[in-house]
């Protein structure tokens, strides 16, 4: 995985890191209307074209675009968040170890 892949791995993950923290996620994706999860969106589908086209683990980005549309709920968001992290967190640290296939 390119340095731009990885830098969107890891930054998807400590943007849904932030927003899985109880009440201060929340929070946060209530003071400024929403907009928090619009952005995660977007970083998330951006994530997901740069790792298909270099060949990386792109289903934690996947889970984070739904995560994104359901976070409208404010449990089932926070749940979601903490869960997305979780998978992102683990599909950085594999893919560090991985080396490229061609």
């Amino acid at each position: 995985m390119s340095s731009l892949g990885k830098l969107f791995k890891w930054g998807t993950f400590a943007y849904e890191a932030f927003l899985a923290i109880p009440f201060i996620g929340g929070a946060f994706v209530l003071a400024n209307g929403w907009l928090p999860l619009g952005i995660a969106f977007l970083l998330h589908a951006a994530a997901v074209v740069i790792l298909l086209r270099e060949r990386g683990p792109f289903i934690g980005n996947i889970i984070g675009i739904v995560t994104s549309v359901v976070a409208i709920i404010p449990v089932v968001g926070w749940i979601m968040h903490a869960i997305t992290a979780i998978v992102l967190l683990i599909e950085g640290l594999s893919a560090n170890r991985r080396r490229p296939q061609y």
